[in-house]
């Protein structure tokens, strides 16, 4: 968020007039002028292909409903799932645009998905056949996205499939029980520019959607440009791209950050510094003492741990106290973890400080994902529900913080 000093609009929270106290503990801000700003960056950079908006996995941890909604605000045209389940939470939360569902298995529920009006991908025969049989239950046609593989080697029919899957859809289609509204396909590679696989998959693509169109299919959209492929290859965007990572303001691509690309990470992952206490040399810290102080200092406690998503390995990961970075060390455990805060301090000023694990004023997700040696997507996925999300608009100033109940994202 940027603009903001937490410390001094805590203070202000406290002391204004008719404005009560809130406790926490631990948060994640989710800022959703950032998604915002988010959207229209890409919806400028495609146009006139149109922006799907990816909220699986619970709007990669940010809040798929908040998400979704922020993202129709400022101009997407469709939501993108993983599951029918996820995309049939949103419907009954009252969204209502265009939306598709793309992973199933053979206990998808196809007549919820069919009736809520949510379009779903088809990666095989058997998908295509049950997915005829819940149309024919529920007396509606189903839509549906012919997902290839044109190199990923996930679910996606091959090329030497996609015949057989034509002529099969072509006879559900004249009996009414579908539609192939669209033709999809996912890349391997995009967040690697140089790779040549990337050029292999769209001439692939390419040729699958000349096969559908011969079919006699009236596409509505063909979508292959996930955010890598948004960014770096224009050639992919089609009629529509699937912004994923670039909608939470992450950046794909290694050495290169956010706003160099004119995007804004949406989330900040806070707590308050639990205790402080002084140590003498050589004090073990956490399990199995692995690190051990090499002078007298004074170590603070953060209450957040592994179950709250934090990479269990990511020792010597930044945390940022009043404006200054101190390392994660020993090892993380469950509900905590432990930095260094020096030798030259005053406790009183740390106990209750906010503590930035991530964040516009804080370090970025990639270096928490460096630290444990994975990368940005899992880092913000995996903070878990029982860390509350609170959803803002650009500063606490410019309107009241909202939490929401994470339970029923």
């Amino acid at each position: 968020m940027a603009d903001v000093n937490y410390e001094v609009e805590q203070q202000r929270n406290l002391e204004a007039p008719g404005v009560a106290h809130n406790p926490w503990e631990r948060r994640a801000l989710i800022d959703l002028s950032a998604i915002r700003n988010n959207v229209r960056q890409v919806t400028e950079l495609v146009a006139p292909a149109k922006v799907m908006a990816v909220v699986k996995a619970d709007g990669y941890g940010h809040g798929a409903y908040r998400v979704a909604r922020a993202a129709l605000e400022a101009g997407v045209r469709w939501i993108g799932c993983a599951h029918v389940s996820e995309a049939l939470a949103l419907r009954e939360r009252g969204i209502e645009s265009p939306m598709l569902a793309w992973l199933h298995t053979t206990d998808t529920p196809f007549e919820d998905a069919i009736a809520a009006d949510i379009d779903l991908g088809v990666s095989s025969l058997g998908e295509l056949g049950c997915i005829a049989a819940a149309a024919r239950k529920v007396e509606t046609p189903a839509r549906i996205h012919l997902k290839l593989d044109t190199g990923l080697g996930r679910n996606g029919a091959t090329l030497d499939a996609l015949d057989e899957l034509l002529e099969q859809a072509k006879d559900y289609q004249s009996e009414g029980l579908l539609r192939v509204v669209g033709v999809f396909s996912h890349l391997a590679v995009a967040d690697e520019p140089q790779r040549v696989e990337t050029d292999e998959q769209l001439e692939a693509f390419d040729l699958a959607i000349s096969k559908v169109e011969a079919a006699g299919f009236g596409l509505e959209v063909r979508h292959i440009a996930n955010t890598p492929a948004i960014l770096s290859r224009p050639d992919a965007h089609h009629d529509m791209v699937r912004l994923g990572l670039g909608l939470y303001g992450l950046s794909p691509f290694e050495g290169d950050e956010p706003d160099s690309f004119g995007l804004r990470p949406a989330m900040t992952l806070q707590a308050r510094v639990a205790n402080v206490k002084k140590v003498n040399k050589d004090q073990g810290v956490s399990y199995g003492l692995n690190y051990r102080t090499s002078e007298q200092t004074y170590l603070g406690l953060i209450p957040l741990g592994y179950a709250d998503g934090l990479p269990r390995i990511a020792t010597g990961a930044p945390v940022t106290i009043h404006g200054k970075d101190y390392p994660v060390r020993g090892r993380i455990a469950m509900d905590q973890c432990v930095v260094d805060l020096g030798p030259d301090i005053d406790p009183e000023h740390f106990l209750g400080a906010t503590a930035i694990i991530f964040g516009e004023e804080g370090p970025s997700v990639t270096e928490w994902a460096n630290a444990a040696g994975t990368i940005n997507y899992e880092v913000v996925t995996r903070i878990s529900p029982r860390v509350p999300r609170v959803y803002l608009e650009g500063s606490w100033g410019e309107s009241a913080l909202e939490e929401e109940d994470t339970n029923g994202e």
